[in-house]
């Protein structure tokens, strides 16, 4: 199937969404979970006890949900340091024992009693995390205009409005109730096919085509673009495929992830494994295993180079091949040097195809399209054109 290229925006439109963009991930807390599936991950990573990971932070779960592979070693990397802090927090939370305080705060997504959580955390928490959720200890605080830390941060915020606007109608919150509770695949299907008129009418599509809805959300200008000009449909129809996807093919019984958007909060059965209870007791002995950096992947390289065994690069090049393509090289370059034969890479992107990895990178990685691309497919969250995972070679 051709797909035409949408018309360009004005350079001047497009200027102003990159400023906006800059400007809101530049001052907030962007992603209040992890928006990858670490059940995946693991499968890919095959993560052995001599493991040297560098990944990027994002919300932390995800580093935590690697600690019960036992690596050696879990860098986090994210240039917002408002990430890290969040990462920090919850393995404070996890070292201080009480497991009821840790799931108030990160299942529930409220904790009437956080400030004084927060004191009993004096001097454990890095000196920015400590400044930062000494100012924003409201973030857990619930109340009818926002009820949950789920719906804070921009993306949580995004959330928040796009519920509301899905919920407008009665038949869409009949349908999550329903969802939340179907058994089998069959059930999700019947399900989707009766709410579908409902869920994407006139309002719903209008405002999922919005540069500040997809800003806060934290998806860049650059992924915008691959989506417009790469998918059938453009982004309307990315993101009801992608949906219709999650909703149908997947079995949403644990699928923490859009549960906790749809509904604000996790339960003890469906929610990230840092917060099962049976897991803390490893997570309080292995947690010293992740250290965070505040920083760019490049220069953390540059600062502590070393031989990883392994790299999680979330889509963060998406936007570096559209912007920034020479530090793109640059990151490359860097990554190889600190790289041995075997060390595994894992990447995703807005785009059904990465193309834009650099040719003398390309001569260096084994690709594993088939794994990827099976795995993919049985993503529970959903929202990614497609998987890369490939090893460096000697």
């Amino acid at each position: 199937m051709v797909v035409s290229a949408p018309r360009s925006k004005p350079p001047f439109v497009q200027k102003a969404h990159d400023a906006i963009f800059n400007r809101v991930h530049g001052g907030n807390l962007v992603y209040n979970m992890c928006w990858e599936d670490p059940r995946l991950d693991r499968e890919m990573m095959e993560l052995k006890p001599e493991s040297r990971v560098v990944m990027i932070t994002s919300a932390g779960c995800n580093a935590l949900d690697y600690l019960l592979d036992a690596p050696a070693q879990i860098h986090a990397v994210d240039m917002n340091p408002r990430q890290n802090a969040l990462l920090q927090l919850k393995l404070a939370m996890i070292q201080r024992g009480n497991f009821e305080d840790l799931f108030r705060l990160f299942g529930s997504g409220s904790h009437a009693d956080f400030k004084r959580v927060l004191r009993e955390l004096d001097g454990t928490l890095h000196p920015f995390a400590k400044k930062y959720w000494d100012a924003k200890h409201y973030y857990f605080q619930a109340s009818p205009m926002n009820p949950s830390f789920y719906y804070r941060g921009t993306a949580g915020q995004m959330a928040w409005i796009a519920l509301q606007t899905f919920f407008r109608s009665g038949r869409v919150r009949d349908y999550v109730e329903a969802l939340l509770h179907a058994k089998s695949l069959d059930e999700q299907k019947r399900l989707y096919e009766h709410v579908k008129p409902a869920l994407w009418n006139g309002l719903v599509s209008w405002l999922v085509r919005q540069p500040m809805a997809m800003t806060m959300l934290g998806v860049p200008r650059a992924q915008i673009r691959l989506i417009e000009t790469q998918f059938p449909g453009g982004l309307t129809g990315f993101i009801q495929s992608k949906m219709e996807q999650v909703l149908t093919e997947v079995s949403f019984q644990d699928n923490y992830f859009w549960r906790g958007y749809l509904t604000g909060y996790y339960t003890r059965e469906c929610c990230p494994n840092y917060l099962k209870e049976e897991h803390q007791p490893l997570m309080q002995a292995l947690g010293e295993r992740i250290t965070t950096h505040s920083t760019t992947v490049a220069n953390f390289l540059r600062e502590n180079p070393a031989a990883y065994s392994h790299y999680v690069l979330l889509d963060h090049q998406d936007w570096l091949a559209a912007h920034q393509p020479q530090a793109l090289e640059e990151e490359w370059r860097l990554i190889l040097e600190n790289s041995r034969a075997g060390t595994r890479i894992l990447m995703r992107s807005a785009s059904p195809v990465i193309d834009f990895i650099p040719d003398f990178a390309l001569e260096r990685l084994k690709l594993n399209r088939p794994v990827a691309e099976a795995l993919h497919l049985k993503d529970r969250v959903g929202t990614y054109g497609c998987t890369l995972l490939a090893d460096v070679t000697a």
